[in-house]
């Protein structure tokens, strides 16, 4: 399967500029109610990610300052503990999988190394979910009847199993 299937378009996804400001970014972030925003540089290219903790703990342990004075440090001034890994637009499920897992969002990169969007978890998430209901729906119209049926019986025989299986329990205590 494609993964560009699942691209939410750079022109769709809020991102910071590497040379926002903090305060920017705590305003973009806030406005779009974002935890983590992806980092563009000028040129088009994805820099890392940005999130909340990133921002909290930098201010915390690098600068004692209000929202006025956030206006002058720039967002690459910020340490990020780590940056969400990216996947080029050619890539595989497989590696689209590994990396959501741990990631709310995967950022998607061109052959040159530009951003063109991210793919959220949430949309691979709904795309699988779709996928079960309709498999679901294709195996009842497929068995008709029968479907409802062979559920009945297997919900039977794993309650028959069950029970032999809790009164050999009782034999042996």
């Amino acid at each position: 399967m494609n993964i560009l299937f699942f691209l939410t378009p750079k022109s769709e996804v809020a991102y910071i500029n590497e040379d926002d400001t903090l305060r920017q970014a705590l305003e973009k972030m806030e406005h779009h109610r974002y935890s983590a925003i992806p980092i563009i540089s000028r040129t088009g290219r994805y820099i890392g990610t940005l999130t909340e903790g990133d921002l909290l703990w930098g201010i915390k342990n690098q600068y004692h300052l209000d929202l006025k004075g956030a206006e002058k440090i720039p967002i690459t001034a910020i340490h990020r503990r780590l940056d969400n890994r990216p996947v080029k637009a050619g890539a595989d499920m497989e590696d689209l999988m590994g990396k959501a897992l741990n990631q709310n969002f995967v950022p998607v990169l061109d052959d040159q190394k530009c951003f063109i969007g991210i793919i959220t978890r949430k949309d691979i998430i709904q795309y699988f979910y779709k996928k079960t209901q309709q498999a679901q729906e294709d195996a009842k119209a497929c068995c008709g009847s029968g479907y409802a049926e062979n559920k009945k019986r297997d919900v039977a025989s794993a309650v028959a199993f069950q029970s032999e299986k809790e009164r050999a329990n009782e034999k042996t205590m």
